[in-house]
């Protein structure tokens, strides 16, 4: 597959998955909450099942992992990462944090991946060589100090549940900014230069496979809470390469 061809198709899987949450955005949606009691509405379901059934007429021998259905042959050289709606607390409260992130890994390894706010419009496509909005090339800002750093996270709360609040209450009183503009959302404010850095401190697959080449396109680091690879961990800090390595000290002091 060509990459133009691949970025055309995932740009189809977003168009078709966006008509549909778009339908029901600040709509009255019946929210239910799975076994770890995180909310699900019909709406990811069913934008999921429209990418599901486009990729597998499509790309039958592929496999698919998504997050509300089972997996589909994910032993195979290709495979689809589907998050239908990251940040499904926010699309039920009408904010736009939301979007859909979609990856293609080959190899298990993420060749590209993409996130769209279907509300706002915007189509982020990375290769881990170039990211895009829109068809335009984006890149991450140059900052230089993290005292002039904006700094964004998902939810607060989550830092105290599963990393050390201490050292991230004082990084926070440092930067320029910190502002809770997470979700997907905040890695596109990342890579299209209107904040620093992106922390999570607790993530699923499904979450960081299209984060990667995205952030690396857009000249960034990503890497888990501890500074290792991604792909092993289960969270995330991503910045611009000038402060990214002083970001992951200061979170683990010594």
């Amino acid at each position: 597959m060509k990459l133009q061809d691949i970025e055309n198709f995932m740009f189809h899987l977003a168009v078709e998955s966006g008509k549909i949450i778009r339908s029901h955005f600040r709509k009255d949606v019946k929210i239910e909450s799975k076994d770890d009691n995180s909310p699900v509405t019909i709406v990811d379901k069913k934008a999921e099942e429209k990418m599901r059934e486009i990729i597998m007429r499509e790309f039958p021998s592929h496999g698919i992992i998504g997050e509300e259905f089972e997996n589909h042959n994910e032993n195979s050289e290709f495979v689809w990462v589907l998050d239908p709606i990251d940040g499904t607390k926010s699309f039920i409260s009408g904010m736009i944090s939301f979007g859909t992130m979609i990856a293609l890994l080959q190899n298990r390894k993420p060749l590209v991946g993409v996130i769209n706010q279907p509300v706002m419009r915007q189509f982020i496509f990375g290769d881990g060589n170039i990211t895009k909005l829109n068809t335009r090339q984006v890149k991450i800002r140059d900052c230089n100090s993290v005292k002039e750093a904006v700094l964004l996270t998902t939810d607060h709360l989550n830092v105290e549940k599963y990393q050390r609040i201490e050292p991230f209450e004082k990084l926070i009183r440092k930067v320029k900014l910190y502002r809770q503009w997470g979700d997907c959302y905040g890695y596109l404010l990342l890579a299209t230069g209107f904040a620093d850095v992106m922390v999570d401190p607790i993530m699923s697959f499904w979450d960081t496979q299209a984060l990667i080449p995205i952030i690396a396109g857009a000249g960034g680091v990503i890497t888990d809470y501890q500074g290792n690879d991604p792909l092993k961990g289960t969270s995330i800090i991503a910045a611009g390469k000038s402060i990214h390595g002083e970001i992951i000290k200061q979170l683990n002091p010594d």
